[in-house]
């Protein structure tokens, strides 16, 4: 795949949102703008929403604070949380795009190894562009991408690949690391840029970050909910972690890919380690239930839309995770309001899928 040059005409202009959540002036757009500029932004106020939050001259943008939230979800906006990035996920909601570029306000345009800015929206589209391979694993990661084909040995009836829903992007510099890791760690960067995009595996789960990364709404949407975290829950930055795991069960029971690698954005600032210590420790503990859940997850065959899917979900959080912590019950409950509040304000989707045959 070709580098990273700004294109005469923008891909997918007017079938893309970027969506932003923020407590902050978004300076950090004047790096993107080469890249931005050309599509709609999204942007979710975090925090108090009385704050004017100044956006650089010439985006188009939309911005919504947790007042306009309020106002349009009504009693719904329960499923939105507050003081905590997973807010973002409204900015899904309120889409009327096909596809989403998500990114954090404190990422900027990292540079290939010859010193040439990247365009990770680019490479993004072009990951959702192309097909993937969930249901055999090609030795040459993308066969899709320019110099690199099947290998010998790859059934020719998975050739044509499943449609892609999420390409997960990676960051140069500070990594997504958990408090304990970061405290270990403290000084530790990513510099290893690894020139690769692949196709998770269909049956594999992967923790999935939110600061760079896009998906077709179409396809996937719904099952974009980045739950209850922050304010008034016990539990913060599983946000994405919690969409991620949701999203590849029911990817891989629809039949939809997934991707991850190109492209890097720079990381470049790590967020306080005891401070997410106190957010992260009851996840940390959790996970260890929740990763077996899921991978026990089985979703029926009469579950063909990624709502049906979502509302299924929810009922097994409820059954299984309920006696984990009370935490679940309310979640699986906000899960169901999120698709609710997803329909209301999306009232002719619905995309039925092929189930493949398991």
């Amino acid at each position: 795949m070709a580098g990273a040059t700004v294109s005469p005409t923008p891909l997918l202009k007017d079938e893309l949102d970027i969506v932003i959540p923020t407590i902050r002036n978004l300076d950090f757009l004047e790096m993107w703008r080469p890249f931005f500029q050309p599509y709609h932004l999204i942007i979710v106020q975090d925090g108090d929403p009385s704050k004017v939050i100044k956006v650089p001259e010439g985006f188009d943008y939309e911005l919504h604070n947790r007042n306009d939230i309020n106002r349009i979800l009504g009693p719904k906006a329960s499923c939105i949380s507050f003081k905590d990035s997973a807010c973002r996920c409204f900015g899904y909601m309120v889409s009327k795009k096909k596809y989403i570029y998500t990114i954090d306000d404190d990422c900027f345009v990292a540079k290939n190894p010859s010193g040439k800015d990247i365009n990770a929206l680019e490479q993004h589209i072009k990951n959702l562009l192309t097909p993937s391979t969930p249901f055999f694993f090609n030795t040459l990661y993308d066969p899709y991408r320019e110099g690199a084909d099947f290998v010998r040995g790859y059934p020719f009836s998975l050739r044509e690949g499943a449609p892609t829903a999420v390409s997960h992007g990676l960051w140069l510099n500070i990594p997504d690391y958990d408090a304990p890791t970061q405290l270990v760690k403290p000084l530790e960067r990513n510099t290893r840029y690894v020139d690769a995009v692949l196709t998770i595996p269909k049956g594999t789960l992967f923790p999935m970050c939110g600061m760079n990364l896009a998906f077709n709404r179409e396809l996937i949407g719904p099952a974009m909910y980045f739950g209850l975290m922050g304010d008034g829950q016990p539990i913060g930055r599983y946000d994405d972690m919690w969409a991620g795991w949701c999203m590849k069960v029911i990817c891989d029971h629809l039949g939809f890919g997934v991707k991850t690698g190109l492209p890097y954005i720079w990381h470049s600032k790590a967020s306080n380690p005891f401070v997410n210590l106190k957010k992260e420790y009851k996840g940390i503990y959790w996970q260890e239930e929740l990763i077996p859940f899921f991978q026990s997850v089985i979703l029926p065959k009469d579950c063909t839309t990624v709502q049906k899917c979502y509302v299924e979900i929810s009922k097994q959080v409820k059954a299984k995770l309920g006696k984990v912590d009370e935490y679940f019950n309310k979640l699986a409950d906000a899960m169901v309001t999120w698709i609710e509040a997803w329909d209301e304000q999306n009232p002719s989707e619905g995309v039925v899928a092929n189930v493949p045959a398991k």
